[in-house]
């Protein structure tokens, strides 16, 4: 009897522990609750609400919400340039001239970069005067070298222009150039003003004679270029 007895008051025992821990742990008149459950964002790296891990929300091309590409750089930024810009004035780009890699030299190539900071077209070929510029004879272009598209240069992009001086060799016709000048086409004809080009150390040895040159292109073409 006594042995029955104290095991009733054990298993008594025993229920008000666990319905003081139950209380404790969240029960209705406990002081604490339990943190809710968290909702993980999706793939990705966006959260429901709009914020992204660390930098903001992360769009299909890695470009977060606030401007900023992946690794804090700057977002992507594509886009077509109209073929309808305006032609390339003699002040909106940076002409340079380098000699072929040929001895003796016969070919030099025009690099025309556009620092005008917008898009601008070069029409046609370069107006090249290896002389005075007000009698010096231009320099003719070779049809084969025309490219089938308009160039249309965005802010820092470069075109090309191969230039033939001379064919080789000693020539009396042969004159030693330290500086010569080059017109641009505008839409209806040749632009006001020139670039003033100067030469590599030693200058360029030019035939007027023999003088040709390429049309503007993106780059230079093997064949189409070759003259």
């Amino acid at each position: 009897m006594r042995t029955h007895r104290k095991n009733t008051v054990l298993v008594l025992a025993a229920a008000a522990v666990l319905s003081l821990g139950t209380t404790a742990c969240g029960g209705t008149g406990g002081a604490s609750k339990a943190a809710p459950h968290t909702k993980a964002p999706p793939a990705g790296g966006q959260s429901t609400d709009g914020a992204g891990g660390a930098g903001g929300a992360v769009g299909k091309d890695g470009a977060t919400a606030d401007g900023t590409g992946k690794a804090g750089g700057p977002a992507k930024v594509t886009g077509t340039v109209s073929k309808d810009a305006p032609a390339c004035a003699a002040k909106d780009v940076r002409i340079t001239v380098a000699k072929a890699d040929e001895v003796p030299t016969e070919h030099v190539v025009l690099t025309a970069v556009n620092a005008s900071g917008r898009a601008c077209r070069l029409f046609e070929y370069p107006l090249i005067a290896f002389g005075d510029v007000q009698t010096a004879k231009d320099v003719p272009a070779v049809a084969k070298s025309k490219p089938a598209a308009p160039i249309v240069l965005k802010a820092g992009e470069p075109a090309y222009a191969n230039v033939r001086v001379a064919l080789g060799g000693a020539h009396e016709g042969n004159k030693v150039v330290a500086r010569f000048n080059v017109n641009l086409f505008a839409a209806n004809g040749p632009a006001e003003g020139s670039v003033v080009v100067t030469a590599p150390a030693g200058g360029i040895a030019v035939d007027a004679a023999a003088a040709k040159t390429g049309y503007w292109t993106y780059e230079l073409r093997n064949g189409a270029d070759d003259f």
